[in-house]
């Protein structure tokens, strides 16, 4: 194992994706722990809910190509985040945009650079249980989300070894859950509400999800510690459900009647990529209603060993998974 690196506390902090779901959290936790934070992202509003105006650069990733800007870290939380959609895209977003930060760190003299990567980069058409950071198939193509995760964490490595990029942490967090979330639980209420939600294996696959909180607590501690020679980190909350059960605690929560259709992994399997292959040549290449992707993320059991996290940057939850489950579902107006 590498030794830890230990830099100076930082007190200026770049985040990048201020105006997503994560940056936002990211932002408001280092500004509550005595950060002086600078928000980039492309949704001015969104920026404004989170930082004062001498704190904020509107734009995309691209931006940053022009920008000079004095701090100790970045926090990469920007990306394009979905099932589906066009290499390019994907390509454009996720690696070319990294490259842009990476750059940005390499002219302004930053120290460290935190990357939030993605658990994706572990799916599989099988149950994993407990996976340790290293378990990565590098020629994972399940889907160009996948793809551009690792190409990005690739590009970084690669930074940090021409010494561009002083000090390198990659942070993998896994579902994130919590109060403005725009897609995780959100989509799986759409699909119950129009479809059913699928259950296999009884539902009885373990699966592992993160309050947002969490992770954002999490990156904090990555800005000053852990192995800063590109040490990688899962992050979850540490308390695998159950999905039936999961799911289940979220409806009743909501005041609703379940709805749940119990299907074949295989049959749904091969559903899934009759359904990516005609999808993917159709006009404007509609998002499937089942992809692979979502498939290894509900059908089969996966969760993370976050002993390294733990060790390391001494993380540990402090928002447990039934409160996030609880405040997700009374901020939308869940039963009393």
């Amino acid at each position: 194992m590498a030794a830890i690196v230990k830099s100076m506390s930082a007190t200026r902090v770049l985040v990048t994706g201020a105006s997503g779901f994560l940056g936002g959290y990211v932002v408001r936790d280092l500004r509550e722990h005595g950060h002086e934070v600078f928000a980039t992202g492309r949704d001015e509003r969104a920026l404004a809910r989170v930082a004062d105006a001498p704190h904020r650069l509107v734009g995309d990733l691209c931006a940053l190509a022009t920008t000079d800007l004095a701090v100790d870290a970045v926090i990469h939380c920007a990306a394009l985040s979905t099932p589906w959609g066009p290499w390019r895209d994907f390509r454009a977003t996720n690696v070319e945009g990294t490259g842009h930060v990476a750059d940005f760190v390499r002219r302004n003299a930053v120290r460290r650079l935190v990357h939030v990567s993605s658990p994706s980069v572990y799916a599989a058409r099988r149950d994993r249980l407990g996976i340790r950071e290293h378990e990565v198939d590098e020629e994972n193509r399940l889907n160009g989300y996948i793809r551009s995760k690792i190409a990005a964490e690739r590009l970084l490595r690669d930074a940090l070894a021409a010494g561009d990029v002083p000090e390198l942490v990659i942070v993998r967090p896994r579902g994130l859950i919590g109060v403005g979330d725009p897609s995780l639980l959100p989509r799986l209420l759409d699909v119950h509400d129009r479809i059913g939600v699928p259950l296999f294996d009884g539902g009885e696959n373990l699966i592992d999800v993160t309050a947002v909180e969490n992770v954002a607590t999490a990156l904090r501690l990555a800005v000053t510690g852990g192995d800063a020679t590109g040490g990688v980190y899962n992050i979850t909350n540490g308390d695998p459900r159950r999905f039936r059960d999961l799911i289940g605690q979220l409806l009743d929560l909501l005041g609703r009647t379940p709805r749940l259709r119990r299907m074949n992994r295989r049959t749904a399997w091969a559903a899934a990529t009759v359904l990516e292959t005609v999808c993917g040549v159709l006009p404007g290449r509609p998002e499937p209603p089942l992809t692979r992707y979502t498939l290894s993320t509900i059908a089969y059991s996966q969760t993370l060993d976050i002993s390294r996290a733990q060790d390391e940057l001494g993380y540990h939850p402090t928002v447990g998974l039934d409160d996030a489950l609880a405040r997700v579902a009374a901020h939308l107006g869940g039963a009393s």
